[in-house]
């Protein structure tokens, strides 16, 4: 990357996509995110997006993550999933565009590699050169290549947390369809408590307490989501847990603003 330590946003699939209904977009949002990353006018931002009811549900009914079995119609899922994930973002970059973002999608499958799940190989060459020119790279869940289990699914999660160690991020921001964490579901307990401040060690207390997503998701839900995040934190990265659904809060939070959500820092 160039010399400014990257902010890394990642958008929740949950946030974009109604997790409900397969392949429902939710266009508006997408339309006024890139509206706020516009505003916030960063040169050094790399954003990230889910896959929400898009990725997943084919993920889940070829059981991509736990690698090939030799199984043909695995082989037409995974395709299939890459594809899903392609139309998503085709939606997320005409978002960006029609904003006059000067965005450049990056498909994970054509530059990561893993081992047993975990990322092995990641030629950045590309991204360098993109980098140099100010370009705002946007990421999004894929299906790639294994060397051991011959193909799985590489989470946004995982390459939020991923670039965020190898470029030493100064912050991530977590666009959700809730406002920060809570100890229960907000969206079915109206008194779940907010947590507005948490150190690395109140997270991992909190983690296992973490519910499980709505819909179908193949990575782990919010508490997949934080144990990526961890090595991020314990390397001094500060995270932002907020709402992309609800207008400002994403420019907020990139911007260094206070926002309704939780801040969480390593001690």
């Amino acid at each position: 990357m160039n010399d400014a330590r990257p902010i890394i946003l990642k958008i929740g699939g949950s946030a974009i996509t109604d997790k409900a209904e397969e392949a429902q977009p939710r266009t508006d949002i997408i339309n006024r995110l890139a509206e706020e990353i516009k505003r916030a006018d960063l040169d050094n931002l790399i954003v990230v997006h889910g896959g929400g009811s898009f990725g997943h549900p084919t993920a889940a009914r070829y059981a991509i993550k736990e690698g090939y079995k030799e199984d043909p119609a695995q082989k037409q899922g995974f395709a299939e999933t890459h594809h899903m994930m392609t139309v998503l973002n085709g939606l997320v970059m005409d978002a960006m565009i029609l904003h006059e973002l000067p965005a450049i999608s990056i498909a994970p499958s054509s530059c990561f590699m893993t081992e047993n799940g975990k990322v092995k190989i990641f030629d950045d060459t590309i991204l360098q050169g993109y980098a140099k020119l100010v370009y705002t790279p946007i990421f999004y869940g894929d299906v790639v290549l294994d060397q051991k289990i011959g193909f799985t699914v590489l989470s946004g999660d995982q390459l939020v947390a991923y670039l965020a160690l190898k470029y030493k991020a100064t912050k991530i921001v977590i666009g959700t369809d809730t406002d920060g964490l809570f100890d229960s579901d907000p969206k079915t307990n109206p008194n779940a408590k907010p947590f507005k401040k948490l150190n690395l060690k109140e997270l991992k207390e909190l983690q296992p307490k973490l519910g499980k997503a709505q819909g179908t998701d193949v990575t782990g839900g919010m508490a997949g989501k934080i144990a990526e995040l961890i090595p991020a934190i314990e390397a001094g990265t500060h995270v932002t847990i907020t709402g992309a659904t609800k207008g400002l809060s994403i420019y907020r939070a990139l911007t260094d603003q206070s926002v309704l959500g939780t801040e969480i820092e390593k001690a």
